[in-house]
């Protein structure tokens, strides 16, 4: 049985914003960087010693990362909870999540990358609706239009509807159904897990960086025939950043989605490029190749 989705309160000036590091260390720069940058958007950045751990390449030992995100979700005067990064560690946190704590304490949960792992578990687990958007350390590096995008997400201010910079339609059509997905590569490390990514009638996103067309098409290929995309209504392209030639990318979907039923659109500027325009997940959109647009409902 599929849990009622839970959509948290829209954010307000004032509100202080819990920094969780689930994946992957950072660097310090960056990091003070991004959090001038929510403190300019009229939020309290909360940072605890806890995301300045290492062990290898993640922010600290796996019960430890998973405590501490667990911790944020049960404080009250935390309203959101903005990931520090990407890289790798998400998928190990998971089996140590309490997922009873965190649907019975909802709160935005903001990342992209590495956290499409937690954005997606959570939905499945808890109906726990989240942001699709970037991290602390990608926030002082966003242009004007993403940090703009970013707050009004948010804070709930106006449509998130979104248009692709330049629409390329792969299969035409239109369909409706809840936006869930991705980072391609984490998406497709969880296939064959108890945390497997459910596609069904949904509006799949994807994208990914540094991923040669033949790993995408790799990746796609066993998703695919793990019956991953069987059922799902449709897909959306975010940015494939340093992935090779965009007619190679556009080609691989082309050919693994060659029997596809719904409508598959690229362009939208989501994800690892220039820019990362902050999109809400969990929630019903409808897909329309027509209009080239992604609508809330």
């Amino acid at each position: 049985m599929k849990p009622e989705i839970i959509i948290p309160e829209p954010l307000k000036e004032g509100d202080k914003v819990g920094i969780a590091a689930p994946a992957g260390p950072f660097e310090i720069e960056k990091f003070e960087r991004g959090l001038a940058v929510i403190g300019k958007m009229g939020f309290v950045p909360v940072v605890d010693d806890d995301v300045y751990k290492r062990d290898r390449h993640m922010a600290g030992p796996d019960k430890h990362r998973a405590k501490h995100l667990n911790s944020l979700f049960a404080r009250d005067d935390i309203k959101a909870i903005v990931c520090a990064r990407g890289g790798f560690g998400c998928l190990r946190v998971l089996p140590y999540l309490d997922y009873d704590l965190i649907r019975e304490n909802p709160k935005m949960l903001i990342g992209f990358s590495d956290v499409t792992a937690l954005l997606t578990t959570l939905t499945q687990r808890c109906g726990l609706t989240g942001i699709h958007g970037p991290v602390v350390t990608s926030l002082g590096f966003a242009d004007v239009e993403s940090k703009e995008r970013y707050k009004q997400v948010l804070c709930g201010d106006g449509s998130p509807d979104i248009e692709p910079a330049e629409p390329v339609v792969i299969s035409p059509g239109r369909a409706s159904g809840t936006i869930t997905g991705g980072n391609l590569a984490t998406l497709c490390h969880l296939v064959g897990t108890d945390f497997a990514p459910d596609f069904s009638e949904k509006i799949v996103l994807l994208e990914d960086v540094n991923e040669a067309p033949y790993r995408i098409d790799r990746m796609l290929t066993q998703m695919l025939m793990a019956g991953c995309f069987e059922n799902a209504a449709g897909i959306v392209l975010g940015s494939f950043k340093d992935c090779g030639d965009e007619e190679d990318i556009v080609k691989v979907f082309e050919d693994v989605f060659d029997s596809f039923h719904g409508p598959i659109i690229g362009g939208f500027e989501v994800g690892h490029g220039k820019r990362n325009f902050a999109l809400p997940v969990g929630v019903e959109v409808e897909l329309d190749t027509e209009q080239a647009i992604l609508k809330f409902l």
